[in-house]
């Protein structure tokens, strides 16, 4: 299964690279990492997305933001699942992700054992 994390803070990939090192080694899962909102959508727009399964982008990036991402995503890829992270458990923007079609909206820190349980059920 492939996964994209979207996220401006470079250190993001090592830590879910450690946290599923066991995953990666076994091929259960594929990490691919996009540094920011418009990243991502280049790499979607240049790539067949066939094989993405889910994108997991933070909320707070500069430019575009993961909650703008999130509903480009839903309206041109909707075969995509979306998880949103945030530090701020913000209910207003909670109710965006919702009306938007976020599949998960989650808070930092990120409890990975729970994260992979639902990634790995996708």
């Amino acid at each position: 299964m492939k996964v994209m994390v979207v996220d401006d803070e470079k250190d993001v990939q090592f830590l879910f690279q450690q946290k599923f090192r066991r995953e990666l080694k076994q091929n259960q899962i594929r990490l691919d990492f996009a540094f920011s909102a418009q990243e991502a959508l280049e790499y979607l727009q240049n790539n067949q997305t066939n094989c993405l399964v889910l994108i997991i982008a933070d909320i707070n990036m500069p430019g575009m933001n993961g909650l703008e991402l999130l509903k480009i995503l839903k309206q041109n890829f909707p075969h995509l699942k979306v998880f949103i992270i945030t530090a701020y458990d913000d209910e207003q923007k909670h109710q965006i992700a919702r009306e938007y079609g976020a599949d998960e909206y989650l808070t930092k820190p990120i409890e990975f054992d729970k994260l992979k349980e639902k990634i790995l059920s996708l």
